[in-house]
């Protein structure tokens, strides 16, 4: 799926330290859901304090890349990066130093968590920029799966908590993003043709045009399906099958590295058959699956299952959403990064948060999965709904030679 042609066209190091930046920084945004269990057991947390508490670092992530991608637009997304990570890597070592052990603490730990999600809005413009149109699904498919570093985060931090206490995961955390600062400051490189920085109404303008809304609605569904259920399934396995926190662990990091790995499939099977039909197929497929999941599956394997598929068309459709986004939004692609991200983040906090409130109130996680189900069948008519006119203008946008 990867020519030579593909490395001849970009920037390999930049790529490779975005991936690793995404990745790292993705371990520790989903710290808190992989910790959920131990820390809800130390603190007595409720379902709905559960779901509250995986969810502040998404919806924090959310508002801080929308931040970040206009920092990449006026300052370039290297130095941005850099400053982000500073900010992880602070945040953990207090939290470490201080043994953070209340709710509010963990909460405050959440906020600045958020920074790592919004590694998001600076990593893929740092990559995109490397690379022509035609290669945009791969590129950013490579760079975007980087959110496999959810995995790391729920095969070790259940093992370690247990050995040495949850607080003292925070600290533990801090050396490979140590690590990874380093590789970055060596290895990532802004391309040569940065776009000019803008003005902040320009910025806004962004907002008066349609196509910016429906992107927003696309990334909320199949990011936020992915990061929301990230964030909640260490919990979910625990509470609906008697699941210890690692063994939990093991299963989380199983649905996590399906959607991580394909997302960059997602990407290039877009690159060959359209971006918009590889996303409407990934539509169908992650409701489908949601609404399966719903009414309950008898063992945990058979739930394994299930949400295999869900994570993996969820990942697939993230490597689609990004395929396209380029495309229309390349002279804009900082700020969109960071619009679309932060409309990510939102999404994935609406499904955590209504997993535990619909735990708390019926004792089902169904109402949450049906409602999330439903509003991926709503982007699909929306997708449905524009993609005549999108094919119909697209060479407006210098993007002739890449595939819808």
């Amino acid at each position: 799926m990867i020519s030579k042609d593909f490395f001849k066209a970009g920037h390999t190091p930049t790529l490779l330290s975005a991936f690793l930046y995404f990745d790292m920084s993705f371990m520790v945004w989903v710290l808190l859901g992989a910790l959920g269990v131990q820390i809800a057991a130390s603190l007595g947390l409720t379902p709905a304090e559960k779901g509250f508490m995986v969810a502040v670092p998404i919806l924090a992530g959310a508002g801080l890349r929308l931040i970040n991608g206009v920092l990449v637009d006026r300052i370039g997304p290297k130095k941005t990066g850099t400053i982000a990570q500073l900010i992880v890597i602070a945040g953990l070592l207090l939290a470490w130093i201080l043994q953070v052990n209340s709710y509010g603490g963990v909460l405050v730990l959440g906020v600045v968590l958020g920074m790592a999600g919004a590694s998001f809005a600076v990593a893929l413009p740092l990559a995109s920029r490397w690379y022509p149109p035609k290669y945009q699904g791969i590129a950013l498919g490579i760079a975007g799966a980087g959110n496999s570093g959810t995995v790391f985060a729920s095969l070790f931090a259940p093992s370690l908590a247990k050995a040495f206490g949850w607080s003292a995961v925070f600290g533990i955390a801090t050396i490979p993003l140590i690590i990874t600062f380093v590789i970055y400051q060596f290895l990532a490189k802004d391309a040569p043709d940065q776009p000019p920085a803008k003005t902040w109404t320009q910025y806004l303008n962004i907002f008066k045009q349609s196509d910016a809304w429906w992107f927003l609605l696309f990334y909320g569904v199949t990011f936020g399906g992915f990061v929301g259920l990230s964030s909640s399934l260490n919990i979910y396995f625990n509470s609906e099958y008697g699941v210890e926190p690692v063994a939990a662990g093991f299963f989380t990091a199983a649905c996590v590295f399906a959607g991580s790995l394909l997302r960059p499939v997602g990407g290039g099977l877009s690159d060959r058959i359209g971006g918009i039909r590889t996303l409407s197929i990934m539509y169908c497929v992650a409701a489908a699956a949601l609404i399966l999941l719903s009414f309950g599956m008898p063992t945990v394997w058979a739930a394994v299952m299930v949400l295999l598929v869900a994570m993996g068309a969820l990942g697939m459709g993230n490597g689609a959403v990004f395929q396209l986004v380029p495309q229309r939004f390349r002279n804009e692609m900082g700020v969109m990064t960071g619009l679309v991200g932060m409309f990510g983040g939102v999404g994935g906090f609406y499904l955590a948060a209504s997993l535990g409130l619909s735990k708390q109130a019926t004792g089902s996680y169904q109402f949450g999965l049906v409602g999330f189900a439903i509003l991926a069948m709503v982007a699909l008519g929306g997708l449905t709904l524009v993609k005549k006119r999108w094919r119909g203008t697209w060479q407006a946008f210098g993007s002739a030679d890449a595939k819808l």
